[in-house]
């Protein structure tokens, strides 16, 4: 057996116990924040009109999975606790005996199942597309394991890339195209809309809408590795007029200033890490990992795993393997000198 199996079966069982503590929890302590966050198991709420049509479909499926567990029950109950005339043990009765009841059960079944697969084909259709042309289209591409937003535009000069943090209108419907860079993963957010898979290869798409601004969570749910569990995402509903602001500001180049400090800080940032990340305005541009021209603008780093405060972004450059073991994010060694000369350049990126 080879020496890493135990430690990556033990990772494995470990990021799928965070998963369930996830969907069943509300946040934690690190992602507490002014601002309420909608945790995985509101999943059976709705705030928005394309993942309403598919909570009454759940709901529906949950009360009929109610409804048969207490006919069972029931019927188990009685034929535990009927009396039964006696009978020669040696006698074997009539073989036609029950067969209306399976007649009627399987006709009931065969109705119920029926009506089920209408309700879930009418759904489908009533969530196949807005009632009005989108207002913004977008595309998400899924990673091992992080999400790269890219904000489309008729002209290519107004377009830009984010990373983990999906900014939309309230109230509008926006186009969100899927992809995937890697291996199968999943686009969910709840209270928005349903799944929808990203497939390597494939563009599928879907829409979503927010009814009232807020913060939505958001996770991949098709198992894609050790870390998923740790690839999440928040979609933010704001006023036409913050979301505007807030997508002339990520248009922009990142905007340094120059310090002693902080220009050692870049260069450091342009040897080590420019590989892999792409800073818009500086030679960095690195396309294997998030964009991180605004990077202090995103209320979380880590696809969800951390805040985004100093000290978490400190943790994460020099400890990410022990923070999110298998990410592609090496572990770096710095100085201490190194590391507040990059925390001063990192902390420019507004």
């Amino acid at each position: 057996m080879n020496a890493s199996e135990p430690r990556l079966r033990h990772s494995i069982a470990f990021n799928y116990a965070i998963f369930l503590c996830v969907l069943t929890t509300a946040p934690t302590a690190l992602a507490e924040t002014e601002n309420e966050i909608a945790p995985l198991n509101y999943f059976l709420h709705s705030y928005g009109p394309a993942s309403t049509p598919t909570m009454y479909l759940g709901w529906a499926f949950v009360g009929l999975m109610v409804a048969i567990f207490v006919i069972i029950a029931l019927l188990l109950a009685w034929a535990i606790l009927r009396k039964r005339p006696a009978e020669d043990f040696r006698s074997i009765g009539r073989d036609d005996k029950g067969m209306p009841w399976i007649y009627i059960g399987t006709g009931v079944s065969t109705c119920i199942l029926f009506a089920l697969a209408i309700y879930s084909l009418v759904t489908l259709n009533v969530i196949a597309k807005p009632t009005h042309a989108p207002a913004l289209t977008l595309t998400v591409t899924g990673y091992d394991w992080w999400w790269k937003v890219e904000y489309e535009d008729d002209d290519p000069a107004r377009r830009f890339v984010t990373a983990n943090e999906i900014h939309i209108p309230a109230g509008l419907p926006v186009l969100v195209k899927l992809k995937s860079a890697d291996v199968i993963h999943a686009f969910w957010v709840p209270m928005l809309a349903g799944k929808t898979q990203m497939i390597p290869g494939l563009t599928n798409q879907q829409w979503i809408e927010a009814d009232t601004e807020g913060v939505y969570r958001g996770q991949c749910t098709q198992y894609c590795g050790v870390q998923h569990a740790h690839m999440g995402l928040e979609v933010v509903a704001q006023s036409d007029a913050e979301f505007r602001k807030w997508q002339d500001a990520q248009r922009k180049s990142a905007a340094t200033a120059s310090s002693t400090g902080i220009d050692a800080g870049k260069k450091l940032f342009l040897d080590r890490c420019a590989g892999c990340h792409t800073i818009r305005g500086t030679e960095a541009v690195g396309a294997h990992a998030p964009d991180l021209t605004h990077l202090k603008s995103r209320r979380l780093i880590a696809a969800g795993l951390l805040t985004n405060t100093p000290d978490h972004l400190v943790k994460w450059i020099t400890h990410a393997q022990d923070l999110k073991p298998g990410t592609r994010m090496p572990s770096m060694v710095l100085t201490a000198t190194e590391v507040a000369s990059l925390s001063a350049f990192l902390s420019t990126l507004n």
